[in-house]
């Protein structure tokens, strides 16, 4: 089979039909900053600067070759943009590390900020400017978190799920603000060209909630929202790098175009590859993950070849097996880490090794 574009490979892979070689996403965000400003630029200037936000993405693309381009900044932006306090050193993740939600009444005291200032108007802004600059090239999705995830990220998660169980009505409220800041930031994501919207649903996880506390306090929310993904002419992509995710829900019930997650060995029951493929998973999705991203920090070209050809050599397996052509996409089970110690050698050594032992015509 000729070598597809990357654009031709994804639209392949979400119809089943027959591909070159399997889709490849090493999730490649923040560390592509390093790509631009002479390797210097600290995190707190890429994501406070659209044009810089953008430009790191397109770099990225020139370098690694990807078939997808997403475009996350990281979890604390909005939290960052109701009030909270985010950390950001100079190159690695900027976290919340002062939160605004003290007591039960503070719940209630949750507005949705203005969506065209803050990290939020950064990352609507830069969204358009990677939509600008890729569409018709690769598949372009951009990244939020869930109405769930952003509540925890304001109140801190052991707060949040002891509150939800003791008294849950100001949560559900909070919830509400929650998703209708998600839904004002979905609205302007559909004027951005931009053909996905890529959700953080990271609380679908059995090692936090079982099924009713997840429906009673995300899939409700998160339905109403992917709903509106889609009146906006987006596809629904779902991130979730949960130890044990609840695929039932976020891919069956949810429905997504894309699924990613990630995969934990020594976890009992978290699913791998092939449990997810040949569990049914992949027939109306296309599913991706699982290399561990610590490897691109931790690991030698050799050592993350290795681990990429095992995981094309499982995932094609499993894929004959369920009688599937190519609903699988070889990615990391979650972002490239953006510490200045990431090595970008070992970024280039995945897709390399994905375009070798993931052809699917030999």
């Amino acid at each position: 089979m000729k070598e597809m574009t990357h654009t031709e490979r994804v639209a392949a892979a979400l119809n089943d039909e027959k591909v070159d070689r399997l889709t490849t996403y090493p999730i490649a965000c923040g560390v592509c900053r390093r790509l631009i400003g002479d390797g210097k630029l600290t995190y707190r200037e890429w994501c406070s600067d659209p044009k810089l936000f953008a430009q790191a993405f397109l770099e990225g693309q020139k370098k690694f070759g990807l078939d997808l381009a997403i475009g996350l900044m990281d979890l604390s932006v909005m939290a960052g943009d109701l009030g909270a306090h985010v950390r950001m050193d100079e190159q690695n993740t900027p976290f919340v590390d002062e939160h605004i939600i003290h007591g039960m009444e503070d719940y209630e005291k949750l507005a949705v900020p203005d969506i065209k200032k803050g990290r939020t108007g950064v990352l609507i802004e830069g969204t358009k400017l990677i939509a600008d600059h890729l569409k018709g090239s690769v598949v372009t999705s951009s990244f939020i978190e869930g109405p769930l995830l952003a509540l925890s990220q304001t109140t801190g998660a052991e707060r949040l799920f002891m509150d939800m169980f003791t008294d849950p009505a100001p949560v559900h409220k909070a919830l509400k603000v929650m998703t209708q800041y998600d839904s004002e930031i979905v609205s302007a994501f559909a004027e951005t060209g931009i053909e996905a919207v890529c959700w953080d649903y990271l609380w679908g996880n059995y090692s936090v909630l079982g099924d009713g506390e997840y429906a009673e306090f995300e899939s409700q929310y998160a339905k109403k929202l992917n709903q509106e993904v889609l009146d906006g002419g987006m596809a629904v992509a779902i991130h979730n790098c949960a130890d044990l995710p609840h695929l039932d829900t976020q891919i069956k019930e949810f429905k997504p175009a894309i699924y990613s997650m990630a995969y934990y060995p020594l976890i009992e029951g978290s699913p791998n590859a092939s449990d997810v493929i040949e569990g049914g998973y992949a027939d109306d999705c296309l599913v991706g993950g699982q290399i561990d991203p610590q490897l691109f920090i931790r690991g030698t070209e050799e050592q993350i070849t290795e681990k990429t050809k095992e995981l094309c050599q499982d995932v094609k397996t499993a894929l004959c097996k369920r009688g599937l052509n190519s609903k699988y996409c070889i990615a990391s089970g979650c972002e490239v880490p953006p510490d200045i110690n990431c090595r970008l050698e070992n970024i280039s050594a995945m897709v390399e090794a994905v375009k070798k032992y993931g052809r699917m015509d030999s």
